[in-house]
């Protein structure tokens, strides 16, 4: 079967679909991994590095590594910030206005990657409410907290040495200090004067310290702002190849982009694995068999693979088609966005935040002057895309 995607990690295999190693279960079906992220309170989140966070420093664990009934409230609290109106509603206008000035600025010749980290950090700084400082300093700042030492979290001290660990700790507490000074504390100060609908404010008034709502504006930095600008570069990169969907999608209706874009993220899920720890015994079918996963085991989700299970999203899933139709109870985008509690709660701002953009680039006229270097990174467990030069017709 040929694959329309435009990148795939080296020696990852596709099956089988529920698979043990040691303790860690590597789970490639469909249906045993909505399995394991639907089983509530029985599993923790273990991705993101989440265990070796330091839990004693903070009176509210950040919402992406909490679990259990205080994750449930918090989820519950900020999901007005996300809820598809209120994103079209707030939030578009805003989006169409830093789009177009952007552009405007970026003359004929702009590497694609810049320009999408420096749209999405604004975008979400509005959301979070990071707007006392400059979004393209504050997104400099974002960016250099991932040259980070490799890791491999199936292993004990995630296989780091103690000079990587050094080298980590430096690598990541020297620029989270520079982002407190710069942006959060500025955010936090003005926000306490005048609270405003977002999330500071929000956090504000949950009585979250100044230390609370710096870590939850990392999660929200890396989670909400970086990762979108690898969407946004790998659904252009599809629509720029393909002359008949691009042609399709500048005539299309809102409600047909988002579905190609939707399309686009569950062929190429930018966040490749989901990683839990089993803290009560769940059992998880597939293929006719069952599997006990015991407390203590890691299970390690291959987004990638569960996004190309034929019995979940159809036949052909390694084509794009946004005409695709899911087995029930299967969303469009797979598994991208994760499921169950820890579900990714921007995926409307995230949807709109590419189409917007999109819209307005291929509108004019761009051809690719180079295409971007592929690297895969830890922490999102992930591809990036950097050097991808785009220019613009007269």
């Amino acid at each position: 079967m040929t694959s329309e995607r435009l990148v795939e990690r080296p020696g990852e295999p596709d099956g089988p679909g529920v698979e043990r190693v040691g303790r860690v279960w590597r789970i490639r079906s469909f249906a045993a991994a909505q399995q394991v992220l639907r089983a509530r309170h029985a599993t923790t989140q273990a991705g993101f590095t989440a265990e070796a966070i330091p839990k004693g420093y903070l009176q509210h664990h950040p919402i992406l590594m909490s679990d259990g009934p205080m994750h449930d409230e918090q989820r519950k609290k900020v999901a007005r910030f996300f809820a598809p109106a209120v994103v079209t509603r707030r939030y578009e206008e805003q989006m169409e206005r830093c789009a177009d000035r952007l552009l405007d600025d970026a003359g004929d010749e702009f590497p694609l990657d810049e320009l999408a980290l420096h749209y999405t950090v604004e975008v979400t700084a509005e959301v979070v409410g990071l707007t006392q400082s400059p979004p393209k300093k504050m997104a400099k700042r974002l960016v250099t907290f991932f040259n980070q030492p490799p890791f491999d979290i199936t292993k004990p001290n995630l296989g780091r040495t103690n000079l990587q660990w050094a080298k980590a700790a430096f690598n990541g507490l020297l620029p989270i200090a520079r982002f407190h000074l710069r942006d959060v504390r500025p955010a936090i100060k003005a926000r306490r004067k005048a609270p405003a609908d977002d999330i500071i404010s929000h956090l504000i008034a949950e009585d979250y310290t100044d230390l609370d709502i710096l870590v939850e504006c990392v999660t929200y930095g890396t989670a909400g702002m970086v990762t979108t600008r690898e969407y946004v570069c790998m659904a252009a990169m599809h629509l720029l190849r393909n002359d008949a969907l691009r042609e399709r999608y500048l005539v299309a209706e809102r409600r047909e982009r988002h579905a190609i874009l939707t399309e686009i993220i569950r062929l190429e899920p930018v966040v490749g694995h989901h990683y839990r720890r089993v803290q009560e015994p769940i059992e998880v079918g597939d293929d006719g068999q069952t599997h006990t996963l015991e407390p203590g085991d890691l299970v390690d989700v291959h987004v990638r693979a569960t996004n190309a299970d034929p019995s979940a999203v159809g036949d052909d899933p390694l084509q794009l088609d946004h005409c695709r139709k899911t087995a029930p109870g299967v969303d469009a985008a797979g598994l991208s966005f994760g499921d169950g509690a820890h579900k990714c709660p921007g995926q409307p701002l995230a949807v709109l935040e590419a189409d917007v953009l999109l819209t307005r680039l291929l509108r004019r006229n761009p051809s690719v002057e180079r295409e971007p270097d592929v690297g895969w990174d830890d922490l999102i467990a992930g591809y990036w895309l950097r050097g991808f030069v785009l220019r613009l017709d007269a």
